[in-house]
């Protein structure tokens, strides 16, 4: 298949229900794995299509393709720890609505996320790590401090404040983003994802979803 050939993508809410879909049969143990096979894989040497992009963190436990039972070619992702965002990662996102044409773009995050527990610890203490782990501490931090405003001081409340204010942030600091979204060529949602149950549940949207 080529660009030009390009199947038309589906609606920002039709995707999500996809999405959704996919992470039910994850929890009830039902995956179907699809879109894995040789024929796929093959299908995939020329052109992509993927129908969402999920930034998310890179939590070892947080696979999003696993959690939402799809497949090759399915989504884009993107992740980095606690999700954090930085040129790379707007340059990324933007990348997958500006060329690949992606309409629903997932901020993922997670409970117990190490990530922003160290953030909260900095926070607490006013100690910053060492090395590049610092960076990503202080790119945190806005959504400690947004969660202590609101009342929030624990770790998995921090974590939903952290994916609703880089959901925002995402499309405020770009251009990009942010005309796709006030155009609804493409939506973005907040989402969370329980570790015991392996439930990933919508806390926050951005656009028509």
């Amino acid at each position: 298949m080529t660009a030009s050939t390009a199947p038309a993508q589906p609606l920002p809410a039709e995707v999500w229900e996809l999405l959704k879909a996919g992470n039910d049969r994850f929890v009830s143990g039902e995956s179907k794995h699809p879109n894995q096979n040789a024929a796929r894989r093959s299908s995939l040497t020329e052109s992509q299509h993927p129908v969402a992009t999920i930034f998310g963190c890179s939590d070892s436990r947080l696979a999003a393709e696993i959690i939402f039972d799809v497949g090759l070619g399915d989504v884009f992702v993107v992740r980095t720890a606690g999700q954090v965002t930085d040129d790379a990662v707007l340059g990324s996102l933007e990348f997958s609505v500006a060329e690949l044409k992606v309409p629903l773009i997932v901020v993922l995050g997670h409970d117990s996320c190490g990530a922003v527990s160290a953030a909260l610890a900095s926070t607490e203490s006013g100690v910053t790590p060492n090395g590049f782990v610092r960076s990503l501490v202080e790119r945190i931090t806005p959504s400690v401090l947004a969660a202590q405003r609101a009342g929030i001081t624990s770790v998995n409340e921090t974590v939903e404040e952290h994916v609703k204010q880089t959901a925002h942030r995402v499309v405020d600091h770009s251009r990009v983003l942010h005309d796709a979204v006030a155009e609804g060529r493409t939506a973005v949602i907040g989402v969370t994802y329980r570790l015991s149950e392996g439930r990933a549940d919508v806390v926050t949207s951005i656009g028509e979803i």
